[in-house]
């Protein structure tokens, strides 16, 4: 039987909320690892479903955690996101988790603080430093933002095998053509308000990034500057920022069948990390954000001061497509209908700091 699975990280623990296709009634499962917080989760299908998790504990650190029975139980690995002896540096939270399905391997990906990738090749048992990235020539100019200089964002390009995207905050989006040997920067055009030159090489804080489903050249980014869009694969960007009514922000989510059409939440300003005029708005675009239109319908327009974080925002891959938006208040709201309209699932979460969602055999 399929389940619509909606991965829920917060700041007390991780939630797995299942559902039925149509998306009426939902069952939550939790908290689990409970006194850590989660930001990021992720599930790999195929022939054994891989579900991972980040976890940071307050006395044991940061690490991953691993479940082949949809979150019934779970797994250490045998050798953690760490690195390797000498290096001199240590994992201080890991922030994203992707699962790479191009080749069929369980094959993993996590982004950490202090901004730096690991890759596991075996599902999460074992992780790696991808040392091309930690050690890139302009590495002296990248600063950590107000969570820490971090891979946030992950964007692999299922049509090239050694292709893929990072976002680090605050360095901007990298990408790589061989695997992750060589890594190059790619922000032509992207504003830095925050330096002396206004559009650096480097420097860029990057909030989020996102791919279109079906152009893995044309790329989204909610930054701390505006939102833009590349259409060929980080060379130049576009800022799609004008109808928003600010240009601050985090969430960005991408329709699952029609790339064209993407989703941001913005904030006010970087000074005041909530919404503007007090009113929990999503912004739709149907044209790669040539145009935005204002989402409002079951979501609170008076005295709605939130915070939606970078990973707080997805969409499922039913049609309609699902939307899901998470605030710092600790609500999960969720649209059947692409944005429409909506309604609170789970109104008294911890602090929702990551949503996630696959489609399952259970």
């Amino acid at each position: 039987m399929k389940k619509v699975l909606l991965m829920i990280g917060t700041g007390k623990g991780a939630f797995l909320a299942f559902s039925d296709p149509d998306r009426k009634r939902w069952d939550l499962n939790g908290p689990l690892f409970k006194g850590t917080q989660v930001h990021n989760m992720t599930y790999i299908g195929g022939d054994v479903g891989v579900l991972c998790s980040t976890v940071k504990n307050e006395w044991w650190g940061p690490d991953v955690r691993i479940s082949r029975d949809l979150g019934k139980t779970w797994l250490e690995p045998t050798q953690g996101v760490r690195f390797a002896e000498g290096r001199d540096l240590s994992v201080n939270r890991v922030w994203v988790l992707e699962g790479d399905q191009r080749t069929g391997e369980p094959t993993l990906y996590a982004g950490v603080d202090p901004g730096a990738l690991f890759k596991s090749g075996d599902g999460g048992q074992t992780w790696n430093e991808l040392r091309s990235l930690t050690e890139h020539p302009t590495r002296k100019q990248w600063q950590p933002g107000a969570g820490g200089m971090m891979v946030h964002s992950i964007c692999i390009d299922p049509t090239k095998n050694d292709r893929m995207f990072v976002g680090i905050s605050a360095a901007g989006v990298f990408r790589t053509d061989d695997g992750g040997k060589t890594w190059s920067p790619k922000n032509r055009g992207v504003r830095a308000d925050f330096l002396p030159n206004k559009f650096p090489e480097v420097g860029q804080c990057v909030h989020h990034l996102e791919m279109h489903p079906t152009h893995p050249s044309v790329l989204y980014q909610q930054n701390h500057c505006g939102v833009y869009r590349t259409e060929n694969a980080g060379e130049e960007w576009i800022d799609i920022s004008e109808g928003l009514p600010s240009r601050f922000g985090f969430g960005l989510a991408v329709h699952p069948h029609d790339g064209d059409t993407i989703y941001v939440c913005p904030e006010e300003s970087d000074q005041n990390r909530i919404t503007p005029d007090g009113a929990l708005r999503v912004f739709r675009s149907r044209d790669r954000g040539g145009s935005w239109k204002a989402l409002t319908n079951g979501l609170p327009q008076d005295h709605a001061y939130q915070l939606v974080l970078r990973a707080a925002m997805t969409t499922d891959s039913l049609d309609p497509a699902g939307v899901y938006l998470g605030t710092q208040g600790g609500q999960v709201l969720a649209s059947r209908d692409e944005g429409d309209r909506w309604e609170a699932l789970f109104p008294w979460l911890p602090p929702v700091y990551s949503l996630k969602t696959a489609v399952v055999e259970v």
